[in-house]
């Protein structure tokens, strides 16, 4: 799974970005919030990205934040609620005013998002309640490669980013890659 994109923005057309790293070209889909919030063509750009492999097709979506991709992970989960909808969804509202829409099951805020009527409103408050908040976010900022590294590498073993990012505070912050996977095995064990 490609978790990460880390390279230069050679085309930006709403709402595919594409991103060249050393050489090859990724398009990848982002929502509104993420493609405002990138640089301009030809400066370095890094997307957290999650892959969707269909029969057809081999999709990225790619975020800035670790609140929006998980969030996006959410709301793909819920069905029918495809890449296209959720994307959609974080580009009509920001990660904390969905939260806030659930929290307070406000069904009307979710319909002024195009594609969303009242029934997959109702249904996205309902399968959403309690798991959007605070505690959807990353515990951790990741501070360099090394560690961005370790993080997808647990995550890859089915940690959650949660735990992953927990088990990250408590490395060394030079740790190299290999020791670090391994102490942090230590630490979730």
């Amino acid at each position: 799974m490609i978790g990460r994109l880390s390279g230069v923005i050679a085309e930006k057309t709403p709402p595919q970005v594409v991103i060249d790293v050393a050489g090859v070209g990724y398009e990848v889909d982002v929502p509104m919030s993420t493609f405002f919030n990138l640089g301009s063509l030809g400066e370095r750009a890094v997307l957290l990205t999650h892959l969707t492999v269909r029969e057809d097709a081999h999709q990225l979506f790619g975020f800035l934040t670790h609140e929006e991709r998980a969030t996006f992970r959410q709301l793909i989960k819920i069905s029918g609620v495809g890449p296209k909808m959720a994307l959609g969804l974080l580009s009509g509202l920001s990660v904390s005013e969905l939260a806030q829409a659930v929290s307070r099951q406000e069904a009307g805020r979710l319909t002024k998002v195009p594609g969303i009527g009242k029934k997959t409103a109702e249904r996205l408050l309902l399968e959403l309640k309690g798991k959007l908040g605070p505690d959807l976010a990353l515990p951790t900022t990741v501070a360099n490669d090394n560690q961005a590294d370790i993080l997808q590498a647990l995550v890859a073993l089915g940690y959650s980013e949660k735990d992953a990012g927990t088990a990250l505070k408590a490395l060394p912050p030079d740790v190299g890659v290999s020791d670090g996977i391994k102490l942090a095995l230590k630490k979730l064990s």
